[in-house]
């Protein structure tokens, strides 16, 4: 029996924390393996990523090594124990003419060569069983590698259920092995000349018993995981498949599976049993709610030569909850589903179970986000041999964004590049230029993932609680609150337009800025990103009339339900070209990027009853009209004289927006000072005339600025060159 039953039957992990994908067996392969079987190195550490097109995509996790190969070194190690079967037969022939010839003389002699003959049996057996034991570890190591990557498919990453075909053959091998080298020790036992011989062939029966059990449990498993994030009420279906049912005749009179829940708690109680060591499995009082439908008969399909019991439906009814600790919540508590079996084989009764992969009960939706943050850390980063379900709670950033990709790219069907993980990985921070009513000001923002990096001196490691329970600077959402919203409105949402790469998505306010600032295609030009600030939000950076940035309010799933984002970006005018994306890597005109995504709009035909049609369309705060006639180039320096804006009044010989004190006046006034000190040589008259201004208006405002404003008003103004505004633009 192995050490920890549990780590046969429920191998849904990784090594050193999302560490090694896979238990190492090459070493043992080489002493064993005939010359034409391969043993590549080890995978690993955690799963191995590869950059395409600038994605950084994990690579499927596969077996390791080849199982044919396997199948081949157990039909030879078989073949071999047959050699060892033959001159058992020759040995039983003599002992049988001994016994019946004892007066014979030559029975003496006979005599003497049995003890010979057996002790070489004896010897070869104790080496085919050494053989086979390690082919047998060999086939449950890959049959754990197996189990990994259905954890891993639980995050999404790509998995090929067909090896487990594979595999099932290895199992039918070795059970023809197994059995057959039980009856040939049991054979030799009866050959009974020397009682030392006999005491060491009783030791080796034990083994190989112990070793078919071993076998014979640790081919039952769940082929088909129930939902991992599981909700009261609501149906759902898994199936548990027995990789030797026909090899052992059990589909002649097939068990009974029965499918109980555990709590944590409770699992790691019932592993640490061993029951499989044991005469019975008990599971009295080991259920933590009840399950509906939690029964049903294992059945062979001849064709497939499947053995396997399917669940179709089941329901969760009532869910019994652990006291909880500290912060914990009802989204931390992990369940399992225990499915279990007994049956008779080789004249002893054998009692088999196995657990599901770890689970999350719910009973709203609002639960769902936290319930998949603690799903997705299990099964990203679980030993693989573990107590259930013991997980580390920290890991490097390398290794999160790998579960963090994996994740995103199944769920929107297109992976993540270098720079959305550089996104979410460094700490940015973005200077923006303001203007409040009183005085301008600089802003400092720091982007959502500087709270996963802060406090790590190494710049490392990655904590559960920074990952899902710490809220973000100067936010009321966590990090994967964040990460798990925009993956949502992406798939409900943005699907097409993201996998066609119209989306540039994650990015940073500064960086977009600053791209759009260095654009060819000068105003007009936009992109779409996910907004750091709004939990689910989209939001449209464009450069505007004046040449400046402009960020659009962030649009949210019940906003995006109303007007698609697609027909958005066709009502504002404002938007003319799709600034390079790293799928689209030449600008795009707006209606041949996103011309295919617009819907149809009905209102101009005529309504039968005599109404008359309505639609809603989008503007944003500063559409004074279609800009048709706007170039596709940046703003070139104007001429004083005729410079003309929209609702501008002179003040001090400068013409400025009209004011009234609203916040888009106050925007504007700061976006025309920024756009023509821009593009305006520094020797204009009209710099320093924006200067002049600049103080007489800090002076008529003096009494209700602050000291610091004043002083800096006071330095500034009458030496407007020295200014670090007038600096920047001189060193621009």
């Amino acid at each position: 029996m192995p050490l920890n039953p549990y780590m046969n039957m429920n191998n849904t992990a990784a090594g050193l924390a999302m560490g090694s994908a896979y238990m190492d067996t090459s070493e043992g392969l080489g002493a064993v393996v005939a010359p034409g079987v391969v043993a590549p190195g080890v995978v690993g550490p955690g799963v191995s990523e590869v950059m395409h097109n600038g994605s950084v995509t994990p690579m499927p996790v596969r077996p390791k090594i080849e199982l044919y190969n396997v199948t081949v070194e157990i039909q030879r190690s078989f073949n071999d124990f047959m050699q060892c079967v033959k001159a058992l037969n020759m040995l039983s022939q003599s002992y049988h003419y001994v016994l019946n010839q004892h007066n014979n003389p030559d029975a003496e002699a006979t005599f003497k060569r049995c003890i010979e003959e057996k002790g070489n049996i004896v010897a070869l057996l104790r080496r085919s069983f050494m053989c086979y034991e390690f082919l047998q570890d060999l086939v449950i190591t890959e049959l754990k590698n197996w189990r990994r990557q259905q954890a891993l498919a639980g995050n999404g990453a790509p998995f090929n259920e067909t090896t487990l075909d594979e595999i099932q053959r290895c199992f039918e091998q070795l059970e023809v092995f197994v059995t057959q080298l039980l009856s040939a020790v049991k054979e030799t036992i009866a050959v009974r000349l020397m009682n030392a011989e006999d005491i060491e062939l009783t030791q080796l029966l034990e083994q190989i018993q112990c070793a078919q059990k071993n076998l014979v449990c640790s081919a039952f498993i769940v082929d088909k995981q129930p939902p991992q994030v599981m909700k009261t009420n609501t149906r759902f279906a898994a199936s548990v498949r027995w990789l030797l049912g026909s090899q052992l005749g059990l589909h002649m009179n097939p068990p009974t599976v029965e499918c109980i829940i555990m709590s944590e708690l409770q699992a790691q109680r019932f592993v640490s049993k061993r029951t499989h060591e044991g005469s019975n499995c008990n599971l009295g009082g080991q259920s933590s709610g009840e399950i509906q439908n939690c029964a049903s008969a294992m059945e062979y399909q001849q064709n497939t030569h499947v053995f396997s019991a399917g669940f179709r439906n089941m329901q969760l009814k009532k869910i019994k909850r652990a006291e909880k600790k500290g912060t914990e919540s009802v989204m931390d508590e992990k369940f399992a589903l225990c499915f279990f079996a007994t049956t008779t084989v080789n004249d002893y009764q054998i009692h088999v179970w196995t657990l599901s992969l770890p689970v999350v009960v719910i009973v709203h939706g609002n639960q769902e986000p936290q319930s998949w943050a603690t799903i997705t850390w299990d099964n990203a980063f679980a030993d693989i041999v573990r107590d259930p379900f013991v997980v580390t709670d920290r890991v490097t950033w390398a290794q999160l964004s790998i579960a963090l990709n994996t994740k995103f790219g199944s769920t929107t069907q297109r992976a993540l590049t270098g720079e959305n993980l550089d996104f979410l990985c460094e700490c940015h921070c973005v200077t923006c230029i303001a203007y409040s009513k009183n005085c301008y000001y600089i802003l400092i923002y720091t982007s959502l993932d500087e709270k996963l990096q802060r406090d790590n001196v190494a710049g490392e490691y990655i904590s559960w609680n920074q990952f899902c329970k710490e809220p973000l600077p100067d936010r009321n959402f966590t990090f994967w609150d964040w990460f798990f919203a925009i993956m949502k409105l992406t798939k409900d949402h943005l699907l097409s337009m993201w996998k066609a790469g119209r989306i540039t998505g994650f990015i940073n306010r500064a960086k977009a800025q600053n791209d759009l600032m260095q654009a060819t295609t000068g105003i007009g030009t936009f992109l779409v990103r996910f907004s750091d600030s709004e939990l689910g939000g989209v939001t449209i950076a464009y450069v505007n009339q004046y040449g400046t940035v402009t960020m659009v309010s962030p649009w949210i799933a019940r906003d995006l339900q109303i007007i698609n984002l697609a027909d958005r970006i066709r009502d504002l005018d404002a938007l003319r070209c799709l600034h390079p994306t790293d799928v689209n890597v030449q600008p795009l005109d707006r209606d041949s990027a996103f011309g295919e995504f617009y819907t149809t709009r009905d209102e101009e035909k005529p309504r039968s009853d005599g109404y008359v049609r309505t639609s809603v369309h989008v503007r944003t705060g500063d559409d004074t009209g279609s800009i048709s006639g706007t170039p596709h180039h940046p703003m070139q320096s104007p001429h004083q004289d005729s410079m003309s804006m929209p609702n501008l009044s002179p003040i001090g010989g400068v013409v400025w927006p009209t004011t009234d004190d609203s916040d888009s006046d106050d925007s504007l006034v700061a976006e025309t000072i920024e756009s023509i000190v821009m593009n305006t040589p520094l020797d204009h008259p009209l710099v320093c005339q924006i200067s002049n201004t600049i103080f007489n208006v800090c002076k008529e405002r003096e009494r209700v600025m602050d000291t610091d404003q004043i002083q800096y008003a006071d330095h500034y103004g009458e030496n407007a060159c020295t200014s670090p505004f007038n600096q920047t633009v001189l060193n621009q």
